[in-house]
């Protein structure tokens, strides 16, 4: 038997069996039926959105393309499929097909950045129905974690304010490893400024950020005997870091550290609070380091930012960890919309799709820069004069049309795209999302297919 390999981690080279299982074995019967060439359109959406969410934020294509253009079959991981004995009955073409397989189709998708909303498509893959197929498990856990966290980074940028210094530091609560550095990635595309994750941020072209943790504070101070030894240990490596204060009485520590600035003994640049009445010890901490930098951490999110300014806190920056790499999901789906030129819809009851090819028709108001409205139209539909259609082209059989996009161009995409939102749908109690008004020719086809026609 073969030994296992605990160490799971992720390569390029592996992603053709980063999948579900159903996925292979339909694309096994679509061959075996003499289908895996008909040319097959699924669309990726959202049918409702998160409950307290207003507004999604797309986010996570640029991995979905560089998969995309990686995705292949080596002749070992063939021969793995093979040996657990669950395709002995496969047709031989079935093999063959992921032997020379590649992704040769066309992607249609929203830019990273765009907020979205329910029932739009983020992406739309074209091209052989076993393509199409085999690709939805990776692009759903893609686009389905980085969106979440692209539109909380962007509701915490929202509530903060353009000022304030958001810090990313979630890694150690994200979902895994992998997890962590999409996290870190769509928290930045979506409104931060940093993340302390070091892996991240050199392969993004980041600096990485942080402070310190209370056992450095604790494991100096218990063998020096004092607080104030650790915070001057730290600072003679670290200059301009911010100091945790904390650990056992902030006010305490807050007035001798100011002291010894006054003093002329040290130079304080921030300090960082973690527990406890945040915006009173805020307040107190500000009275008595007038210069320095304040970050609050601690189960920070969106609401509790609110609450802190609104109590009055006088916090310079956040750490946002937890309560922003974790959370309720957004619930993605993969539908065929499309086959051999038939439209397809799904009609269970509650989960009923819109078939056919799709584009989203935006119009902003004619007296602001606020989104007005949006159309979910068929493809072949025209824009009018006051419309922009949003779904673009990214990859044409197969290869990709234009370079990746820098985080920084995404970033300000995210920003104006929250800035186009009316306030009620930015707002965090009882948001009300864009109206999507469904065009009169895809109304007219849903009821069609819906009677068999």
């Amino acid at each position: 038997m073969k030994l296992e390999d605990q160490e799971l981690t992720i390569r390029a080279e592996d992603y053709s069996l980063l999948t579900d299982l159903y996925q292979l074995t339909m694309t096994a019967c679509y061959t075996g039926e003499g289908l895996e060439e008909r040319t097959a359109s699924f669309e990726l959406f959202v049918r409702c959105l998160p409950k307290g969410f207003g507004y999604l934020i797309a986010m996570g294509l640029t991995q979905v393309l560089d998969y995309l253009e990686k995705l292949r079959f080596s002749e070992s991981q063939i021969q793995a499929l093979q040996a657990t004995g669950i395709f002995n009955h496969a047709p031989d073409r079935f093999w063959s097909l992921l032997a020379s397989g590649r992704f040769t189709g066309d992607v249609w998708a929203l830019p990273e950045g765009t907020a979205v909303f329910a029932h739009e498509p983020m992406l739309r893959i074209e091209a052989p129905l076993w393509q199409a197929q085999l690709v939805e498990t990776y692009l759903l856990n893609t686009i389905n974690y980085q969106t979440l966290i692209a539109t909380k980074a962007a509701r915490m940028r929202d509530v903060a304010g353009k000022e304030a210094i958001l810090l990313e530091f979630g890694t150690r609560r994200a979902f895994s490893p992998q997890g962590a550095m999409w996290a870190a990635r769509a928290a930045l595309a979506g409104g931060l400024d940093t993340t302390s994750n070091v892996l991240a941020a050199l392969k993004l072209g980041k600096l990485p950020s942080g402070t310190m943790a209370h056992s450095l504070v604790m494991a100096i101070g218990a063998i020096s005997g004092s607080e104030d030894d650790a915070f001057a240990a730290f600072q003679r490596y670290f200059p301009h870091a911010p100091l945790l204060i904390d650990t056992y009485d902030t006010v305490a520590a807050a007035q001798r550290l100011a002291q010894q600035v006054k003093a002329g003994e040290m130079n304080v640049t921030g300090v960082r609070l973690d527990s406890g009445d945040i915006a009173m010890l805020s307040q107190q901490v500000r009275s008595l380091l007038p210069e320095a930098t304040i970050f609050a951490s601690g189960d920070i999110d969106e609401w509790e930012i609110a609450r802190l300014k609104q109590a009055g806190a006088t916090i310079d920056g956040y750490g946002l960890g937890t309560r922003l790499v974790t959370g309720v999901p957004v619930n993605g789906v993969y539908k065929l919309v499309e086959i051999d030129g038939i439209p397809t819809m799904k009609q269970s009851n509650s989960k009923e799709t819109y078939p056919g090819r799709k584009q989203i028709f935006r119009r902003k108001s004619s007296n602001s820069d606020y989104i007005q409205s949006d159309r979910l139209g068929m493809f072949g539909e025209y824009p009018t004069k006051e419309e922009q259609p949003l779904l673009q082209l990214v990859i044409k059989q197969g290869e990709r049309l234009q370079e990746p996009e820098t985080l920084g161009i995404i970033r300000d995409r995210t920003t104006a795209s929250v800035a186009s939102l009316p306030p009620e749908t930015r707002q965090l109690d009882d948001p009300i999302p864009i109206q999507v008004q469904i065009s009169e020719a895809l109304e007219m086809l849903t009821q069609n297919v819906r009677r068999g026609r």
